[in-house]
């Protein structure tokens, strides 16, 4: 297997974690607690959803042939005007990843070094990946510290849970020394 092809399958499973880290997130928290903001310049878990999404339906699509700064995109609108149900949450949610997942599928080892622009400016394939990979691992950490804020006690660890690290180390020692 080539390295390209290598690095393709290696940040497909991590924007696949990243989006489990924000499904498991979501998933325990209620429609009020979506669209809960802390303060007038916080923003909701509906409204980082609504972000992400308009950025990777605007990043993702025609990423080899357009700039990633779509002219139909508005950042500005994705931080008003909160989202409705959590229906309505989770479809955007799941678009936006949908957009991304068809992209990166359908890239090549031969993409991987070749220019493509973001709001003017040049980047190669592979560091518009990584530039979107840290963008929405920010965010998603983002939800998850919501998430924490709003369940306290009642939170599911999405992670190893506090005091539970030697016990966590001592069984993936074992198992790994089975395979």
């Amino acid at each position: 297997m080539s390295l390209g092809t290598v690095y393709l399958n290696v940040v497909i499973n991590r924007f696949k974690g990243v989006k489990s880290l924000g499904d498991r997130a979501m998933e325990q928290l209620t429609e009020q607690d979506l669209h809960w903001k802390q303060n007038e310049e916080t923003n909701s878990i509906a409204i980082i959803v609504k972000h992400l999404s308009g950025n990777m339906v605007s990043r993702w699509t025609d990423f080899l042939t357009t700039d990633g700064e779509k002219p139909d995109r508005s950042r500005e609108q994705e931080f008003l005007n909160d989202l409705g149900d959590r229906a309505a949450v989770m479809q955007v949610w799941e678009n936006g990843w949908n957009v991304l997942f068809r992209t990166l599928d359908q890239l090549t080892e031969d993409d991987l070094l070749k220019e493509i622009y973001i709001r003017g400016e040049s980047h190669v394939v592979m560091d518009a990946i990584e530039r979107q990979m840290v963008h929405y691992a920010y965010h998603t950490g983002q939800i998850v510290h919501i998430g924490k804020e709003r369940k306290n006690a009642r939170w599911k660890s999405l992670s190893i849970p506090k005091g539970e690290s030697e016990i966590f180390l001592k069984e993936m020692l074992e198992k790994h020394r089975k395979s």
